[in-house]
């Protein structure tokens, strides 16, 4: 067989499974309404939850620095690609997530991978939540320690894990803050308490926390009181631009700055982009947007709830409404297309067989009354498709 007959063979098989998977053009910027599909949508599953992509100071900020900078960076942080500007942002986010250093990364995926990779050593192991974003998956395996996989927030078999791993040099705990695709928030404060007490050290990936946990916004860390070794982060969620982050001790930027590869040898984001980021955190430490967030989630899962929808997740922007089958979580997403709601079906490999569902996410700029359209149509597709009565 040829080779794009082969790839074609497999490409038939997905389709098959009802997880084949097109790109959705949108076509204005303005969040939560946007034109796509041939019409107006808003859009229920953007991690844009503070809005502050569209925020015109962030505009502003990047304009300017852009006449400055220009549009690229030009290279990698240790040739042509740093500026005042990575510097700046820098000190922000270390200063926002309380720690002594942060190192900048090209993408939250980069930092997870630079991490997982170059930390760990031959003779460690890594202890990963079951539900771990897949940069972290990939971060494991690209690392040179061993992985152990412990059951979704099970405490019990976290410390089951440790018990079983004290053979090993070092134990990484590494975990998301709140998780991509169920909503669940890890609880940090047990997961330290177990690390204190099993000396192991603990890596968190706070992309979706960071913005929107803690009186300050600044994750899961703050949520809980709790100090963890490594953290990670990103900037294209919350604070709306792009790129990604570790936060911690000077000694551990200074050793990721040296072995990290994905640092090493990836370009850095833009000045512009950096620019726009420092003034987003401004934002976000000092008028507190994320606590808009709060009620708007709890009236979403309410009325989800009682109309007998399965919902998973905690207080998070993050609101999984789960279908079941895969194909039937895509017509329902067809569905609410044809409503005017952008809000794609999340299959395997993303989610669990028989966990398909709709992944809501609610940001600040969303009104009243496009939750109550979201909700009622939610009630009249569900009894459409059987899946409520």
């Amino acid at each position: 067989m040829k080779f794009d007959g082969w790839l074609s063979h497999r490409l038939d098989k997905t389709k098959e499974e009802g997880l084949y998977r097109q790109l959705p053009s949108i076509n204005t910027s303005r969040s939560p309404e946007v034109f796509s599909v041939g019409k107006r949508q808003i859009v229920f599953s953007s991690n844009n939850y503070l809005g502050l992509k569209d925020d015109l100071r962030l505009v502003y900020a990047a304009e300017t620095v852009l006449h400055e900078f220009g549009v690229g960076s030009s290279g990698s942080r240790l040739t042509t690609g740093h500026t005042k500007w990575h510097h700046k942002l820098e000190e922000r986010i270390a200063n926002f997530k309380q720690t002594e250093a942060a190192l900048l990364f090209s993408s939250g995926y980069l930092a997870n991978v630079g991490v997982l990779s170059s930390l760990p050593e031959k003779g460690d192991v890594l202890l990963s939540d079951r539900l771990n974003h897949a940069s972290i998956i990939d971060g494991c395996r690209l690392s040179k320690a061993d992985t152990m996989i412990y059951n979704h927030l099970d405490m019990d078999d976290l410390e089951k894990k440790l018990k079983e791993s004290e053979s090993y040099q070092r134990r990484f705990i590494v975990t998301d803050g709140v998780f991509s695709m169920d909503g669940t928030i890890a609880p940090l404060d047990k997961i330290m308490s177990l690390a204190k007490h099993y000396h192991s050290f603990v890596i968190v990936d706070d992309a979706h926390a960071t913005g929107c946990l803690g009186e300050n916004g600044r994750g899961t860390s703050e949520y809980f009181g709790v100090s963890p070794d490594v953290v990670i982060g990103t900037l294209s969620k919350a604070i709306g631009t792009e790129g990604g982050f570790v936060a911690g001790s000077k000694v551990l930027i200074d050793y990721l700055l040296n072995h990290a590869r994905t640092f090493i040898f990836q370009t850095s984001i833009s000045p512009s982009i950096c620019a726009a980021s420092y003034v987003a955190l401004e934002i976000i430490e000092h008028k507190k947007k994320h606590h808009q967030l709060l009620s708007k989630v709890i009236q979403i899962k309410k009325g989800l709830v009682e109309m007998g929808y399965t919902v998973k997740g905690g207080n998070t922007p993050i609101i999984p409404v789960i279908i079941g089958e895969a194909r039937k979580a895509l017509i329902f997403a067809e569905r609410l297309q044809e409503e005017g709601i952008f809000a794609p079906a999340i299959r395997p490999p993303t989610v669990a067989y028989g966990e398909s569902r709709i992944r809501l996410t609610v940001t600040t700029d969303h009104s009243s009354k496009e939750i109550d359209y979201l909700l009622k149509t939610f009630d009249a597709i569900g009894k459409e498709l059987n899946i409520i009565k």
